[in-house]
């Protein structure tokens, strides 16, 4: 920690101590770290039980000791004020899978199995404080729901069978119908109903003292009725009803660096696998617990500064025998609910773990078994409704379903494969969700929306009967294996439809992106359609594509491929192509040739009558117009431009661009040029050498005020002009 930070943390720290938060600080940090004791003791009489069962008492110690840290680093460091941390519930069932693996017994079986937890909490705290330290965390946000929801679900419904197994119940689905004998009942009934209670009553009034008055009263029955029954303590121990004693010298530390020296290395290595499991588990709660806090207090949390914070109490409590810490979210919550969201909270329930931690160890071996199962019920039963049944009023049902999916597998097969079989689901769930999206945003025919090329008559008459001929697909998203053969296939129909397209453009200005399946499948698709002798065009086409259409054609093909920059471009192209059809074409006869002049001449008609009206309109107001010249190229109005007014084109042509370069029309003899607004907008620009004249402003105002009819006549003109350049829609729109 650096100087600076270490010394604005004292400076926190002692104005929070005469601050009016001092008293729910150490009223919520004491209550909230007795039930952290209690259920961390619960959790590692889990973990080390079966052939650990007496190494319970170091197992204890070892798990507070991990608590201890990472609770106190987390609420020095942690972004949230009010943080309280320790070791995550959902590994409870992993570390007890780990602990079991192995074939040795006894002390080769505990140094094996802490060595597993030394390593995997370093391992993963230096990939959490890794990820912190790169600015990488955010990209943890995205595992999706339904697979945490499954994994806390079924987690919790493991947690609850194991404190079944560790009350002394045989939990094999073969041994289901014995559970309700009365000999066996009595063994986890009593264990089950407290910890159901324990929830109920969390749930109804939500209190931090429920949980350590709760299990001190538990504790006090059972220790009457121990009494009442006249067996004492070692009996009850021998029975399995109350927890071993920690040997003399304390709860910690549990072991020295020289016991590793008689490490079984080959033991240690069978425990790998479910180091890894435990790893990657480890890791999605962090992201859970990180996203929950978030959810809790309503705020967003520095992502990058949670994971290294994490990650190093994780590696320090792994160096000194603990295991992964991570924020605790109800603990936390109260630490906002009841006004103590200052470091000083997580600091006292620090403190109550290390008063535990290295106080007199008699206190261990009082703790009934059947308590402490109730406590581990409480936390399983918790997660499942967590899991569960809050996730189904979140959840649609399509995606709730690999929710239960994952809790069933988790249950029947283990955690492993519940993780994988729901990973698998959901790719494939949305998968195809994403292929039942239509990639086609929206589809037109250059006669429904001609290019904004200005062209002569005759050319736009040929358009408005062969436009049809000229069909766009605007497509959108991320084409992949699942939208691409439907695309394809939707493609091939319209090649099949009447009538016949001469060319198809494929417009990619709204795609995220691509695969390489798209890829080949569009390639085959160019094929037929060349084959078809049906031009396309690809427009916007990122350059991954073209190489990648380059290399899947043969040379032929990728020749004959055209691109353009934008859809309004690769109209442009289409529609010489189909103009040139058909003035080359013989075979058209006389008759609709014919049909086709009447009708541009009836344009031509207008045309010239607007020309007319134009040229009138020029004379009359020509003592207030200047003349403008303009090259090619030169910049006519537009941004930076000193403007002249409103501009009326006398001759040439002249376009009308946008920031991104984009075409937005074309003007030609008879159009006007507004000036361009200072906030910005399209640029126009000659095309080839024009003439203008121009309106200034202040003749404009003028006229309107002593020429009313000439500006009246004259807006009656540019009314006329706008809504002849009003473009016409395509379908989709």
């Amino acid at each position: 920690m650096e100087e600076g930070s270490r010394h604005s943390i004292v400076s926190e720290l002692r104005a929070e101590i005469f601050s009016a938060k001092a008293v729910a600080a150490v009223t919520v940090g004491s209550t909230t770290g007795l039930g952290l004791v209690v259920a961390q003791i619960a959790y590692a009489t889990l973990i080390f039980s079966g052939p650990l069962a007496g190494f319970s008492s170091q197992g204890v110690g070892l798990i507070l000791f991990g608590n201890l840290v990472g609770c106190l680093l987390i609420a020095l460091m942690g972004g949230f004020r009010g943080s309280i941390a320790g070791m995550p519930a959902a590994l409870a069932v992993l570390m007890a899978r780990v602990a079991s693996i192995g074939e040795a017994e006894g002390n080769a079986l505990f140094l094996s199995t802490v060595a597993a937890f030394m390593i995997t909490a370093v391992t993963i705290g230096g990939c959490l404080y890794l990820l912190g330290r790169l600015g990488r965390a955010n990209l943890l946000r995205f595992v999706p729901y339904p697979v945490s929801a499954g994994c806390v679900a079924g987690i919790g419904a493991a947690v609850s069978v194991s404190a079944m197994s560790l009350m002394g119940a045989d939990t094999g689905w073969r041994s289901i119908p014995s559970l309700i004998e009365v000999s066996t009942l009595w063994k986890w009934g009593p264990g089950a109903a407290f910890g159901i209670a324990l929830y109920w009553a969390m749930k109804r009034w939500g209190h931090p003292l429920i949980l350590p008055f709760s299990v001190a009263l538990a504790m006090g029955v059972f220790h009457l009725l121990l009494d009442g029954q006249g067996i004492d303590g070692e009996e009850a121990r021998a029975m399995g009803l109350l927890l071993a004693e920690a040997p003399e010298g304390g709860l910690w530390p549990a072991v020295h660096p020289a016991d590793f020296l008689n490490l079984d290395w080959s033991v240690l290595a069978m425990k790998v696998p479910a180091m890894l499991m435990m790893m990657l588990v480890a890791l999605v709660v962090v992201v859970t617990n990180t996203a929950g806090l978030e959810v809790a207090i309503n705020r967003d949390l520095d992502w990058d500064r949670e994971f290294r914070v994490t990650g190093l109490a994780s590696a320090v409590a792994g160096l000194g025998g603990g295991t992964v810490a991570s924020i605790i979210v109800p603990a936390s919550f109260r630490s906002e609910l009841f006004g103590a969201s200052t470091r000083l909270t997580g600091i006292v329930t620090a403190l109550v773990v290390a008063a535990t931690l290295f106080s007199s160890n008699a206190l261990l071996g009082l703790v009934p078994v059947p308590v402490i199962g109730g406590i581990l019920v409480f936390a399983g039963v918790s997660m499942l409704d967590q899991g569960l049944v809050k996730s189904r009023r979140r959840l649609p049902w399509s995606e709730y379903r690999i929710t239960v999916l994952i809790v069933a597998f988790i249950v029947t097969f283990g955690l492993f494969e519940g993780v994988v079989a729901g990973m698998l689901a959901t790719v494939v769930f949305f998968a195809v969700r994403l292929s039942r999206i239509d990639p086609i945003h929206s589809r037109f025919t250059a006669r429904e929306r001609p290019s904004r090329k200005v062209r002569p008559v005759p050319d736009r008459a040929i358009l408005l009967e062969q436009g049809d001929h000229i069909r766009v697909y605007l497509l959108r998203g991320y084409i992949f294996f699942g939208s691409a053969y439907p695309l394809a296939e939707d493609l091939r129909r319209s090649m099949r439809g009447t009538p016949r397209p001469a060319c198809l453009i494929l417009d990619f200005s709204s795609v995220s992106g691509f695969d390489f399946s798209a890829v080949n499948v569009l390639a085959r698709f160019a094929q037929a359609a060349l084959a078809a002798d049906v031009a396309l065009v690809l427009s916007a086409a990122p350059e991954q594509m073209r190489s990648g259409l380059e290399r899947a054609l043969p040379p032929s093909d990728s020749e004959r491929l055209l691109f353009a920059k934008n859809a309004d471009e690769a109209l442009e192209r289409c529609e010489d192509i189909v103009i040139a059809a058909w003035n080359s074409d013989p075979s058209l006869a006389e008759e609709r040739r014919a049909a086709l002049l009447r009708s541009a001449g009836n344009d031509l008609e207008r045309h010239l009558e607007r020309l007319i009206r134009f040229e009138d309109l020029v004379d009359a107001l020509g003592p207030w117009l200047t003349t403008q010249r303009y090259a090619p190229g030169e910049t006519i109005a537009g941004p930076g431009t000193a403007t002249a007014g409103l501009q009326l084109l006398t001759s040439g042509h002249a376009t009308s661009y946008e920031d991104s370069g984009r075409r937005s029309r074309q003007y030609s003899p008879g159009d006007a040029i507004w000036p361009t607004p200072e906030d910005g907008g399209p640029t126009v620009s000659a095309d080839r050498p024009c003439v203008t004249v121009a309106l200034a402003p202040a003749a404009r105002n003028w006229l309107e005020e002593h020429e009313d009819q000439l500006a009246l006549r004259l807006y009656r003109y540019l009314l006329e002009l706008r809504v002849e350049a009003e473009p016409r829609p395509g379908r989709g729109e």
